[in-house]
C-alpha cells in the first residue's frame, strides 16, 4: 500500500464573518509544517475547485480539502488546521485523541455560536467584533 504526503490543505472559511476573517488572518501569520490555502467559501473560486462540495453547507462550518481530495468538516476541520502548524501541532494530535476531542468540539461549537449569533444581531457588540484589523486584503 502507497501512501501519498499532503502537500496542501484549502481551507474553506466565511469571508462574511469577522471572526472567520480573524482566523484567516492568524493562519496566516503562523509557520506552517503544510502550506494553506485559505480560499472564501461558496465564492466563484471554491466552486470551481471543488464542483463536488455542497457550498451551502461550507459557509455553515469550516471545511478543510487536502490535495488528494479528503475533506473535513468542523471539529476535523479544525483539528487539521491546527495539524498543519509548526507550533500547534502537538495540541492537534492531542485534540484528535479520544480525551482530547470534547475540547475540540467546545472550540468549535464556541466559535459557531458566536458566529450566529453575529449573523442574527442577537450579539450586543458595543464595536465590530475585530475592529479595523479584520479587513480582508484585496
Amino acid at each position: 500500500m502507497t501512501t501519498t504526503a499532503t502537500r496542501h490543505l484549502t481551507v474553506l472559511y466565511d469571508a462574511n464573518c469577522p471572526l472567520c476573517v480573524h482566523i484567516r488572518h492568524w493562519l496566516l501569520g503562523q509557520r506552517r509544517l503544510v502550506p494553506l490555502r485559505l480560499v472564501p467559501a461558496a465564492s466563484f473560486e471554491a466552486q470551481r475547485r471543488f464542483p463536488q462540495l455542497d457550498h451551502a453547507s461550507t459557509l455553515k462550518e469550516i471545511t478543510v480539502i487536502s490535495d488528494t481530495g479528503q475533506v473535513w468538516t468542523g471539529t476535523d476541520a479544525f483539528i487539521v488546521c491546527l495539524w498543519a502548524l509548526a507550533e500547534h501541532r502537538p495540541k492537534a494530535n492531542w485534540l484528535a485523541t479520544a480525551a482530547g476531542r470534547p475540547f475540540a468540539r467546545a472550540a468549535v461549537y464556541t466559535a459557531s455560536t458566536w458566529r450566529e449569533a453575529v449573523r442574527d444581531g442577537s450579539a450586543d457588540l458595543a464595536e465590530p467584533a475585530c475592529a479595523d484589523h479584520c479587513s480582508t486584503p484585496r
